[in-house]
């Protein structure tokens, strides 16, 4: 959902008008997954996107017609192949999608709406629970407090309750990714994994590696590896991934890794050098099954060759681990 939530709130506290779009269900090939959002503001200006493109400019047009008439009540719109509306949009291609519409200070209040930023700041895993007919108020819930919800958290799934009545959109803290060693490969993969909306931290004590020169883009710390990760913070929305070959460096790192409850762990090198990465592993207090965690040989086996391709296939491995574990 990117940063929807937060220009919604900049946008209503500057005078401006807001309204919140959320893709709330899909049928069929809609372009956009449940969960998408767009924020409209009063002048037309728009952020973001519900489905590509097809629909925006209807959804745009309702949001400003709310907005100029000061409705507070939330609307749901329904976009379909049997909607002439639709054809006339481009909604052709035999997908359906359900938009809910929520005017900031109305349908979405302005202090509920400061309540979610604030989590999504704080990187907490929250829910916005809100009732499509607007006849209760929307809720921002912590993870903690919603068991009902955790294979939604885990999954990352946001949609409508099984009644069709409440819309429960899951905000879980943004993805990160920690590379360990500014090699050829990070090189390829960092580009790759800010494009898949990965906030990426680049770990190389050695000055030479990690310089500005060859990462520009990317948030670079020098210090050792086991100091950055514990600066940085580990947690289930991480990715960790060793690129140096060097023990001395990347053993420090899957160590603090390991004891944390990150959601991926990959590590370069051959199977002989796993085995070998396994011996110091076990004599240094871990167990198997911790071991087992780690994706060695990194990346999908693809066949790749060279710095772009292998950075692929780990990119197509933490993928499969996040959306299909």
């Amino acid at each position: 959902m990117e940063n929807m939530p937060e220009l919604a709130l900049e946008w209503h506290r500057a005078g401006r008008g807001a309204v919140l779009a959320s893709v709330v269900e899909t049928w069929g090939s809609a372009p956009r997954r449940v969960g998408s959002q767009l924020v409209v503001a009063g002048d037309g200006e728009m952020q973001g996107s519900v489905s590509g493109g097809c629909v925006e400019g209807a959804v745009v047009l309702e949001a400003q017609d709310m907005l100029a008439t000061h409705a507070a009540a939330p609307k749901l719109l329904e976009f379909g192949v049997s909607d002439d509306a639709a054809f006339a949009v481009g909604l052709a291609c035999g997908g359906r999608i359900k938009i809910l519409l929520q005017p900031i200070g109305g349908a979405l209040p302005e202090a509920i709406l400061r309540d979610l930023v604030a989590a999504r700041a704080a990187r907490q895993a929250v829910a916005l629970i809100s009732d499509v007919t607007g006849e209760a108020p929307p809720q921002v819930v912590e993870r903690a407090e919603a068991p009902d919800l955790s294979e939604a958290f885990a999954k990352d799934k946001s949609g409508l309750d099984a009644e069709g009545l409440r819309y429960i959109a899951i905000h879980n803290p943004p993805l990160r990714m920690v590379v360990v060693g500014a090699v050829h490969i990070a090189q390829s993969l960092i580009p790759m994994a800010q494009m898949a909306g990965y906030d990426v931290t680049l770990v190389d004590p050695r000055p030479a590696f990690g310089s500005t020169a060859r990462f520009e883009a990317v948030r670079l710390l020098d210090a050792w590896p086991d100091e950055a990760l514990d600066e940085i913070g580990l947690d289930a929305r991480t990715a960790v991934v060793t690129l140096t070959h060097d023990p001395k460096l990347d053993d420090p790192a899957i160590m603090a890794a390991l004891r944390a409850d990150v959601f991926y762990l990959g590590c370069l090198g051959s199977t002989r050098t796993h085995a070998k990465r396994v011996d110091r592993l076990t004599e240094a207090g871990f167990g198997a099954e911790a071991i087992a965690r780690i994706h060695a040989p990194v990346g999908l086996n693809i066949g790749a060759m060279g710095p772009a391709e292998i950075a692929i296939s780990i990119m197509a491995q933490i993928t499969e681990r996040l959306r299909k574990s």
